[in-house]
């Protein structure tokens, strides 16, 4: 398993990161702890999680638990050095948790605090925000995006008050180095700024989707990612589970997300999005490959990305994901991507 260094920190963080937002849903508190143990044993040293989290579904009255899942698993085994910690608090909107509130200094301060008491840590080493309270587009929200609302003085009052807090965080041990989600290249340059200017703790990291399905990374986001080193941590590289072909057929098989959710996969779910994913599925077979394998090498491969976030249901799920470390993509493999990306643009 190799090791990218996390922009401009002293993290060097596997190029698997596991994801863990079914813990506490779909998964129980021994098999998340399985799972830890598995990707540890095959090169892992990269967790993900947020204050927010299980998400499948989403529901008020297991929010944290899989945080909870997280320090369990530190306190029993006493592997604390053995693993990065990344989470996350939530922005404006979110129903479950501080009654829709934006972040604030307070509740930074708060959420921080939440997370480090059921994480089991005394420092987290990544503090991420979930999204930017002045809006953005992820989550579907592309189709219908229009920042002509947004007071510039107003946006750049807020990054400054937060990322002062932040920098008070950092200096008082609590976090080590800070990241965003769900962010934009506008968003994170406004950041990068401020924190030059005022000398806060600069972002080092975006946790945005990222696969062969949501490929928009590939433009703006990768000149920021590489002049500001400013690396992608990549959520839903399977897009949802589309791309391992499970859905085929418009299959939804027991247990599933499309099974235990009623979100349509988050909004991926459209009259071409299986059609989409079974090109990319028969494009992996035609070369003998597992189509889990091959979009997260692809993704492993792209040089902006610092880690890959993997989400797995059972260890047999997560040791096929791990496999793909090993797999490199023949230009025969590149060009039936490109040709394909051609094709489904965007296709959710």
């Amino acid at each position: 398993m190799k090791r990218n260094r996390l922009g401009t920190s002293d993290l060097d963080v596997s190029e698997i990161c596991l994801g863990s937002m079914t813990w506490g849903s779909q998964n129980d508190e021994a098999q998340g702890h399985a799972q830890i143990d598995r990707a540890l044993e095959r090169g892992v040293n990269f967790i993900d999680t947020a204050e927010m989290y299980p998400t499948t579904p989403v529901k008020a009255e297991t929010c944290g638990q899989t945080e909870r899942i997280i320090g369990s698993w530190l306190k029993k085994t006493a592997r604390r050095d053995e693993v990065i910690v990344a989470t996350k608090i939530v922005g404006a909107g979110f129903a479950h948790l501080r009654d829709r509130a934006p972040i604030t200094p307070a509740s930074l301060t708060d959420a921080i605090e939440g997370s480090r008491s059921r994480l089991n840590v005394d420092t987290i080493d990544l503090y991420q925000t979930h999204w930017p309270n002045r809006g953005h587009f992820h989550f579907r929200k592309q189709w219908a995006y229009d920042p002509s609302d947004q007071d510039r003085q107003d946006v750049d009052d807020d990054l400054r008050r937060m990322l002062e807090a932040l920098s008070e965080q950092v200096e008082q041990g609590r976090i080590r180095w800070i990241g965003v989600s769900n962010d934009t290249t506008w968003g994170i340059a406004r950041m990068l700024r401020i924190a030059r200017e005022e000398g806060f703790p600069r972002v080092v990291s975006v946790q945005n989707e990222y696969s062969l399905m949501y490929r928009h990374h590939d433009l703006d986001m990768a000149e920021l990612s590489h002049h500001e080193q400013v690396g992608l941590l990549a959520y839903s590289p399977l897009a949802c589970g589309l791309l391992s072909g499970k859905y085929s057929d418009d299959v939804i098989p027991k247990g599933s997300r499309r099974d235990v959710s009623a979100e349509g996969l988050g909004g991926r779910m459209n009259d071409h999005t299986l059609d989409a994913a079974d090109d990319y599925v028969a494009l992996a077979r035609s070369h003998d490959l597992d189509p889990v394998q091959m979009a997260l090498a692809f993704c492993i491969s792209r040089p902006f990305m610092a880690s890959t976030i993997i989400g797995a249901t059972s260890l047999a799920q997560l040791d096929i994901a791990l496999d793909a470390v090993n797999l490199t993509l023949s230009d025969a493999v590149l060009d039936g991507i490109a040709t394909l990306h051609r094709k489904w643009p965007v296709p959710y």
